[in-house]
């Protein structure tokens, strides 16, 4: 079909999307005109790229829950089941807060962009540059569903491991049939080959994917790829357009998150893409009360100067009592630190991520010095005082270490959860989680809950608002 004029809400497609091969509808109700190639490009940019994190958050040694949500739960919420590691529940009868549709409603988005804009009145250079946009926003979101459906990228059995649907063009119609993880990967890295050196420094805003962002993405893709130089090119790439970090101690030595907001809202100089964590960037701060408290394992990964730990992290206090056990152990997110006070970006990615994934490319490839200077970089704006680190005498302790800095730095969203499974592919760093629960509450007996590094739970069922639609849609463990 030729479209040369569409309605479409500015901020979100009017969706009701439960499948790769669903529908949109179409309505007039607070929406903008798509007639021109320019708002097409002004289409990219979404405010609520959001990701809710129930399907997954709990599989993962860096996260704690109240007990009064986890209890009586075991089989029939996701939360309950991932946090007692339930294998015996059956996840697909449970609904997964639209995690699956908000990553192919977005991709959706991106290829009604990419399909329909060279029909549209404008100029070449608008028509690239909204492609461009498009083409890495659509491979971001390919990247979070493969690393969430399916097993990590295992260059041994990628060929045949049950992947997703790869959705490269804009169609209503189609059943699509699920690629492999290498042929998802593969769509990936040539989508982002091609669109990154088209991406501009400076975009329409802040919603809008920068050339920064597009390097800095690739790099994590290669890395989780296992192409080592090809992960380190990217990641310098992207620190030459932006080295910037979001020094803490700036912070600490004003009094603290609230009273210095130098890194609130869109000020932050290191976060590269806005992509939130829960149902929108309103109300991330909500979700904190969830999945913002972490476990008493990783607080013991803290040293007493760090300052991401004690900037904005919580053991006690009456205000946040109905959503934190005091006396677990664990820690919760202060819940006044929004994005009016500080910008700490929980999906998206900043500058403090390529730091480390440029340490672990140097790593891998046993350039040591290298990936301690990386390190402690970031480690100079995070903690106060003595901050830099020795390099180890191993690439296998220095790898520990990244492993560690990486637990500590990129907290909350999908970090932990995808590094768990990458890792675990490994054996030298594969790791058995074991947590005993409950502490608090006397009334129910504590038990000892362990996740086994080749757990089927780590790969999220597809939900089956998508299964039923789609038969070819068949899950991955």
């Amino acid at each position: 079909m030729k479209l040369h004029k569409i309605i479409l809400p500015l901020v979100a497609l009017a969706a009701t999307f439960t499948s790769c091969d669903n529908y949109i509808d179409i309505t007039p109700k607070g929406a903008l005109t798509i007639d021109s190639a320019y708002t097409y490009l002004e289409l990219v940019a979404n405010p609520m790229r959001c990701y809710y994190p129930s399907s997954f958050a709990y599989l993962s040694d860096d996260l704690w829950a109240k007990e009064s949500k986890i209890i009586g739960n075991e089989s029939v919420s996701h939360d309950a089941i991932n946090f007692t590691f339930n294998e015996a529940a059956d996840r697909t009868l449970v609904a997964d807060n639209n995690l699956y549709e908000n990553m192919y409603s977005d991709i959706l988005r991106c290829n009604l962009i990419i399909s329909n804009i060279d029909a549209a009145p404008g100029t070449d250079e608008v028509r690239k540059l909204a492609k461009a946009e498009a083409r890495c926003i659509r491979a971001f979101n390919h990247f979070l569903a493969v690393n969430t459906y399916a097993k990590a990228y295992d260059p041994a059995t990628a060929a045949t491991d049950g992947g997703v649907c790869v959705m490269d063009h804009y169609t209503l119609e189609d059943s699509p049939r699920k690629s492999t993880v290498a042929q998802t990967y593969d769509f990936i890295i040539r989508e982002l080959e091609e669109c990154v050196p088209e991406l501009q420094k400076e975009p329409l805003n802040i919603y809008h994917p920068n050339l920064a962002f597009g390097w800095a993405l690739l790099s994590k893709v290669y890395l989780f790829h296992r192409d080592w130089a090809k992960a380190e090119e990217a990641a310098n790439n992207s620190l030459a357009i932006n080295k910037k970090l979001a020094d803490y101690n700036l912070i600490e030595a004003n009094g603290g998150v609230a009273r210095y907001r130098e890194f609130a809202d869109a000020n932050n100089p290191e976060v590269l893409s806005y992509m939130w964590m829960g149902s929108g960037w309103t109300n991330e701060a909500a979700t904190y009360y969830a999945y913002g408290i972490i476990s008493p394992e990783l607080i013991s990964l803290f040293e007493p100067n760090d300052l991401r730990y004690s900037l904005f992290f919580r053991q006690s206090g009456t205000t946040i009592t109905n959503y934190y056990d005091e006396g677990s152990g664990a820690a919760i997110w202060t819940p006044a630190n929004t994005t009016a006070r500080f910008t700490h970006m929980t999906v998206g990615m900043r500058t403090a991520e390529v730091y480390l994934i440029l340490a672990e490319a140097c790593a891998r490839q046993s350039k040591l010095p290298d990936a301690i200077k990386n390190i402690n970089i970031v480690r100079a704006c995070r903690l106060k005082g003595n901050y830099e680190l020795p390099q180890p005498s191993s690439q296998h302790d220095m790898m520990e270490l990244i492993i560690t800095e990486r637990r500590k730095e990129l907290l909350f969203g999908f970090h932990r959860f995808f590094d768990l499974k990458r890792f675990n592919l490994e054996p030298e760093y594969a790791k058995t989680i074991t947590r005993k629960f409950p502490v608090v509450t006397k009334t129910v007996e504590q038990k000892t809950y362990t996740l086994q590094p080749n757990s089927p739970l780590y790969i999220i069922p597809f939900p089956r608002t998508a299964t039923d639609k789609n038969s070819n849609l068949t899950q991955n463990f």
